[in-house]
């Protein structure tokens, strides 16, 4: 005889223990109620469905919160009420989707496996998206420092409302593509990060002893471009001097963190100003940095 379809129960525990299938599936069983909270929330607007991804996001992240597996329904429905809410309050509040440490309070060997597996299926999913969409989205939700859709439009160089409309398609799609990445294998989100990292690190160290120049020749695509906008401000030789001016004024760049896709890098960096002169460069920039064949091709620079 065939059995039915797994209960909520059932979903919950195979999504704790990694199974993004049942993560998945979860979700669609539940779609439906979140949305009617959402319209219950917000009325007839034209961010429901936006909030309702949004909900999806958080779900994933802290489904090993999760206490009664049996009211898992309601506790998707609190999420999208939360989320609901805060855009009342604040249209443009982020979702933040962290890469790291998916799964709360993970420490034995099998959760923090489980937790890497949540985290590359998310990464897998974000690399389905187009170039520009990916952008986008991880600027907005994966960026540590949250910038503005205003900020966002100038660094890429578009209206804000055209960030509006990428990042609604970016959620909707980033969705539909966990649900159909679920059984796939997923590359390893984190040794991409860390070796980004490490390329940051390395590039602040040989600006530091004069050979900025040599390593962006060595590791940079030889066209390489600094954008302001959507306009290029000048080439690799353009940014060689901006670091060395930077650098003779005694300003300095301290890594905070990478954030990294297959054609997406954004490295994040606090400006450290000299003590005569505190107010030279703002607190932080963020290189936003498109590659090709593995090199930093586009360069923009967000300054926060």
């Amino acid at each position: 005889m065939m059995s039915g379809p797994p209960s909520d129960e059932e979903l919950v525990r195979s999504a704790r223990d990694g199974e993004m299938a049942a993560l998945g599936a979860l979700l669609e069983r539940h779609r439906a109620g979140m949305h009617a909270v959402a319209l219950s929330v917000l009325g007839n607007r034209p961010d429901v469905e936006d909030a309702v991804q949004d909900a999806f996001l958080v779900a994933v992240r802290r489904i090993g919160d999760v206490r009664r597996a049996e009211s898992v329904g309601a506790w998707l429905r609190m999420i999208v009420r939360n989320v609901c809410r805060s855009r009342l309050r604040s249209p443009d509040a982020p979702t933040p989707v962290p890469y790291l440490a998916m799964l709360p309070g993970a420490t034995s060997p099998e959760r923090i496996l489980d937790r890497h597996a949540m985290r590359d299926w998310l990464w897998r999913a974000v690399e389905e998206l187009s170039p520009t969409l990916r952008m986008t989205l991880m600027l907005r939700h994966f960026s540590p420092r949250t910038p503005s859709y205003e900020q966002i439009a100038e660094l890429c160089g578009v209206p804000v409302g055209t960030v509006r409309s990428r990042l609604s398609e970016a959620r909707t799609k980033l969705v539909a593509a966990m649900a159909a990445t679920a059984e796939s294998a997923h590359a390893d989100a984190a040794a991409l990060s860390r070796a980004s990292a490490r390329q940051a690190a390395e590039t602040l160290a040989a600006a530091e002893r004069g050979r900025f120049a040599e390593l962006t020749a060595e590791r940079w695509s030889p066209d390489v471009a600094l954008y302001s906008g959507r306009q290029r401000v000048g080439g690799r030789d353009f940014l060689v001097r901006g670091m060395e001016c930077d650098l003779e004024a005694g300003v300095r760049q301290r890594f905070v963190t990478a954030v990294t896709s297959r054609d997406v890098t954004i490295w994040e960096m606090d400006l450290v100003n000299p003590p005569d002169d505190p107010d030279h460069c703002p607190p932080a920039v963020a290189w936003l940095m498109t590659m090709k064949d593995g090199r930093p091709h586009e360069v923009r620079l967000f300054h926060g």
